[in-house]
């Protein structure tokens, strides 16, 4: 039998470069330019703030004159964003700063009330500034015993009547207290901790028998690093011996800013 030479058979080869990375390549382009639009579709561009920004921008560089600028938030306004009043992003401000310190006006003159009704007001004082109504506990011996942290009688008969008031205030507030510039002795060994146990002892005593939240009150030592006098005169001294009761404002900084200009534009006649 004789067997038939099998007839072997040549592929062809490509002689060409091989260029089947075109379609993962292309697959890749695909999906990046149906991403893009994707997100663009999503996407939406406020016409107004970009016409405003816009607006800003070419006053600020010259290219549109203004005589109105919001020196509180460092914006300049062009005239055609003023409103029908011809008032600017600051006469806002200096409303709401207005009304903050009407408000911890009415609060002051409360406060006021309640001491003078116990023949308690001589020794409070009271001043609004951009912090809040700052209540000064003067004189320290009127509070404390000398060189220690308990509350005199006086004290608290204070505090009392202070708290009856603060009680019904949702601020929170700063329990302060300061020392003069002479150095602290035994049992303190610095003025931080007779400052610090002085304020403390206030703040126990607002909530514990007062009544104010805890949440709500902080305790803070100064030491003698925050006098309101220079000098070293008996008087000099007991003023910055003191415990200051903040009552905070809960404003914006911009506003809070603006209040001591409230309170000037106020008492001015």
């Amino acid at each position: 039998m004789s067997v038939r030479a099998r007839r072997r058979v040549t592929e062809s080869e490509h002689s060409g470069p091989d260029e089947r990375w075109m379609a993962s390549y292309l697959d890749m382009v695909t999906v990046l330019m149906c991403m893009f639009i994707v997100l663009f579709a999503m996407s939406t561009v406020d016409q107004e703030k970009f016409e405003a920004l816009s607006a800003s921008l070419a006053t600020g560089f010259g290219q549109e004159p203004s005589e109105d600028i919001d020196a509180v938030t460092g914006v300049v306004v062009p005239p055609d964003l003023l409103d029908e009043k011809g008032q600017d992003f600051a006469d806002t401000e200096a409303a709401a700063a207005q009304q903050e310190f009407d408000e911890l006006s009415a609060l002051r003159d409360r406060l006021r009330q309640v001491l003078a009704e116990r023949g308690l007001e001589a020794d409070v004082t009271f001043t609004i500034d951009e912090r809040g109504l700052t209540i000064g506990l003067v004189s320290a011996e009127t509070f404390f015993t000398t060189n220690s942290t308990a509350l005199s009688p006086a004290a608290t008969q204070v505090l009392d009547a202070l708290g009856s008031v603060l009680v019904t205030t949702p601020n929170e507030i700063s329990v302060e207290g300061h020392a003069d510039a002479r150095g602290s002795v035994a049992p303190f060994p610095t003025n931080w901790e007779l400052s610090a146990g002085r304020s403390t002892q206030v703040l126990r005593y607002l909530v514990e028998s007062a009544g104010l939240p805890p949440a709500h009150l902080k305790s803070v030592g100064f030491g003698d690093t925050r006098p309101v006098v220079a000098g070293s005169t008996p008087e000099q001294l007991a003023e910055n011996r003191r415990v200051d009761i903040v009552v905070l404002s809960d404003a914006s900084e911009e506003v809070r800013a603006l209040l001591p200009a409230a309170g000037a534009a106020q008492t001015s006649p």
